[in-house]
């Protein structure tokens, strides 16, 4: 399974679901976005100075990651509460920008009240 995780857009992996995904699913320090390593994949919400991208630019990346989820079916998904954290988002508007989300996406449960039944859940980050 691939550890989604929320990241800046120097890929400084530093702190929290994207330490984790550095030391334990081989998240490549410096890298911003995208697959990497042998499970994760890193979904910018953060400028280089660690301040909250807007979210019509984290929309852009949750959009190329939904993409690339589709392109990879073969693939599993574990969607952190990426931005939710240290990106200081709050879930009820993070959340939403996953509706319609394939099926090879799972999700944290405390996104359940955005994303609804149609949607499957990993517990939490």
């Amino acid at each position: 399974m691939i550890f989604v995780f929320g990241s800046n857009l120097g890929g400084y992996h530093g702190k929290g679901a994207a330490l984790t995904a550095l030391k334990h699913h081989g998240a490549v320090m410096g890298q911003s976005e995208g697959l990497m390593g042998w499970s994760s994949y890193a979904l910018p919400t953060c400028t280089w100075s660690f301040k909250p991208l807007p979210l019509d630019r984290i929309q852009i990346h949750v959009d190329e990651y939904l993409r690339f989820a589709r392109e990879h079916p073969e693939l599993q998904f574990k969607t952190t509460r990426v931005g939710c954290g240290l990106g200081k988002q709050k879930d009820s508007d993070i959340a939403p920008m996953f509706i319609g989300a394939p099926d090879n996406c799972f999700f944290d449960e405390l996104w359940k009240p955005y994303l609804g039944e149609t949607h499957e859940y990993w517990g939490s980050y």
